[in-house]
């Protein structure tokens, strides 16, 4: 889809795009002057595997435009913290998984080994990642991640689907299972049974959710590639197929979910 995109260019929205498109001029090939000079640009930059100077000319709403040329360098990334802030919080565990492979961190543990490992990818995708889990990781680590971004949260949100990731993935049919109703304050409760308990059924729960938000990632990314081209006329040709759910390497201990949740449950209930 990203050669048969203008938007990039000054002066070209997506009126205009339709224009073109309704003229046969469909992709870069055919466009000839009419792209002022960005053809070369553009071709050059594709060529170079930059996605970074697609990100910066598309507005975030259509970054999805560049996946599929740049889906070999992609990796769909997710963090879990202690519930404090970006300056004063910690991160408790990442989870990244590149469409082949599953990775994890964990505080204590691998961590530290993160910074070096996604330098392997220029792209990452995340939901609300652009607000939250980039900038946490930048602080955290204190490191500049020079990757092109996309943020599930504006992709979806132009297309309808708005509010959490939770709330997006069951709306476009993705079931959690034993996981529903887990969320990001549950990862945190998750991660204090763990350190204070020596709970490591509780990790191994934590670290469930977490890579299991990264691998419904990569299919809410190809579901909206493929409800925003059917709005183009390339529907036919460029539509990806869904991919398949990889093995989750742990599994949730549902005796330390029900145990938590009664825990949770009953504080609530006390303080209200």
């Amino acid at each position: 889809m990203l050669t048969n995109t203008f938007q990039h260019i000054n002066g070209i929205g997506p009126k205009k795009e339709k224009q073109l498109w309704a003229k046969g001029i469909h992709n870069w090939n055919a466009a000839g002057s009419i792209m002022n000079g960005r053809l070369a640009e553009s071709l050059l930059h594709l060529g170079n595997g930059n996605p970074l100077y697609f990100e910066n000319h598309l507005p975030s709403s259509l970054h999805w435009r560049f996946f599929p040329e740049f889906r070999k360098d992609t990796v769909y990334l997710d963090i879990e913290t202690d519930g404090g802030d970006s300056c004063n919080g910690t991160i408790t565990s990442i989870a990244m998984y590149d469409g082949s492979d599953v990775f994890y961190y964990v505080h204590g543990k691998n961590l530290d080994d993160f910074p070096n490992d996604i330098l392997k990818y220029k792209v990452i995708v995340t939901y609300n990642g652009r607000c939250f889990d980039v900038p946490f990781i930048q602080n955290y680590f204190g490191i500049t991640l020079n990757h092109a971004q996309i943020d599930l949260r504006y992709v979806l949100a132009a297309l309808g689907y708005k509010g959490g990731l939770k709330k997006c993935e069951k709306a476009l049919g993705i079931d959690r299972g034993e996981l529903d109703g887990v969320d990001g304050y549950f990862a945190v409760l998750l991660w204090k049974d763990y350190q204070y308990n020596q709970n490591t059924k509780a990790l191994e729960t934590l670290l469930a959710y977490n890579i299991e938000d990264t691998v419904n990632l990569e299919n809410l990314m190809v579901q909206a590639y493929n409800m925003n081209i059917e709005k183009t006329p390339f529907a036919e040709t460029l539509r990806i197929d869904l991919p398949y759910l990889p093995d989750i390497p742990f599994h949730p201990d549902m005796e330390t979910v029900h145990r938590i949740r009664s825990w949770y449950a009953e504080e609530t209930r006390y303080y209200r």
